[in-house]
């Protein structure tokens, strides 16, 4: 198989996270729970997790690196454990659902005002609309880094700023781009950071986290047992524990830190130049081709390895078969959850997403170009 739907999740992963794995399933205890050595290894691995990560997404202090299921959890966690009735919350039309499904849910329990920041039709976020969509009970932002539908990434730090001078606190959406674009200076610049491990991070599935930079935290949401303070019968207010009711999934998490640690020994620079050359010919591929029309991918700040293609004779979900059934391509099409981002796209016969990692080279380009083309030529 030509596996080129990373965007949902990677397939190909580094060897030594699944032996990881299987070694956490075969000898890790509970972590945090016993003094006994299958619950310190299991406990020294989720530590080696959290310092990884937090030097990955540039913070100090590896206890403000929480885990969650997944990228899903964390952004519900901040949204619901934020906003309060009568606050504003502002999202864009770019924003996976979830983001756009609990900010609504809060909209209809606890009357919170949602403002979405529209999208143009070349994929650029409209700047002078999120800056006119503050209001003076504006207390959180949640900004997708980059399009999960096109790939456009979003200027945070500029986004950030202005959230900021609003008061209003700031959590990006990294699923997109942890691992393939450099997010090691946002510690300052943004209040909450989520992330997913199965995707770009070369985890497995089940693994994700929140990293709180600020001062302030969300409320938690779960309360449980933590392995300590267990006499207190509220959650213990210190971090990781406040954010962390219940047992880890420390086989997964065993599995994430093999995948960061391959990040860091490749290089995030090097990652995003490999990706960031293939989406190039990708693209210089499809152009000569009347047919089909690369969607987005107009941000001044660049793409992150997701290419958006709509054919003018072929609906998107009929291609993404026929790449499937005749070439063992994989790709993605349908609304990739992001239902506004495709009425700012106005895209009738849908898209069909290519996303791609690592592991993908310049041959598996070549063979899935060579396969549009003669799709389209029938």
């Amino acid at each position: 198989m030509i596996y080129l739907d990373n965007a949902a999740t990677t397939l190909v992963k580094p060897p030594q996270v699944a032996r990881a794995v299987q070694e956490a399933l075969q000898h890790f205890g509970g972590a945090g729970r016993s003094v006994h050595s299958a619950s310190l290894s299991a406990d020294e691995t989720v530590y080696e997790c959290r310092i990884v990560l937090a030097r990955l997404f540039g913070e100090q202090h590896p206890e403000r690196v929480c885990f969650t299921l997944n990228i899903t959890q964390a952004l519900n966690m901040v949204i619901a454990g934020i906003l309060r009735t009568g606050d504003h919350v502002i999202t864009t039309a770019a924003a996976h659902n979830s983001v756009l499904r609990p900010v609504f849910a809060m909209r209809d329990t606890h009357c919170v005002e949602v403002s979405v920041v529209p999208v143009l039709p070349t994929g650029e976020l409209n700047y002078k609309a999120y800056e006119h969509a503050f209001k003076k009970n504006t207390r959180l932002v949640v900004l997708p880094h980059a399009s999960n539908v096109t790939g456009d990434v979003y200027d945070i730090d500029a986004l950030s700023a202005i959230a900021h001078e609003h008061g209003a606190l700031v959590c990006v959406d990294a699923a997109q781009t942890a691992g393939v674009l450099p997010l090691n200076h946002v510690a300052g610049v943004v209040d909450f950071l989520a992330f997913t491990g199965h995707k770009s991070l070369y985890g497995p599935q089940g693994t994700g986290g929140l990293v709180c930079y600020g001062d302030a935290l969300p409320h938690a949401l779960f309360e449980g047992g933590t392995g300590t303070r267990s006499f207190s019968l509220r959650q213990p207010h210190v971090m990781p524990e406040y954010l962390e009711a219940g047992t880890l999934n420390a086989h997964g998490l065993a599995g994430l830190l093999e995948g960061v640690r391959f990040i860091e020994q490749r290089g995030v620079d090097a990652i995003e130049a490999h990706i960031s050359q293939l989406a190039s010919a990708f693209r210089a591929g499809i152009s000569p081709v009347k047919k089909l029309h690369c969607v987005g991918g107009g941000s001044a700040c660049g793409t992150c390895g997701i290419v958006a293609i709509t054919c003018d004779t072929i609906d998107a979900s009929t291609l993404a078969f026929e790449l499937s059934q005749r070439y063992d391509i994989a790709t993605r099409a349908g609304a990739h959850c992001a239902p506004l981002m495709h009425k700012a796209l106005d895209v009738a016969n849908g898209i069909v997403r290519f996303s791609f990692s690592s592991f993908t080279s310049q041959d598996d380009i070549d063979v899935a170009l060579r396969a549009l083309h003669s799709i389209v030529a029938e």
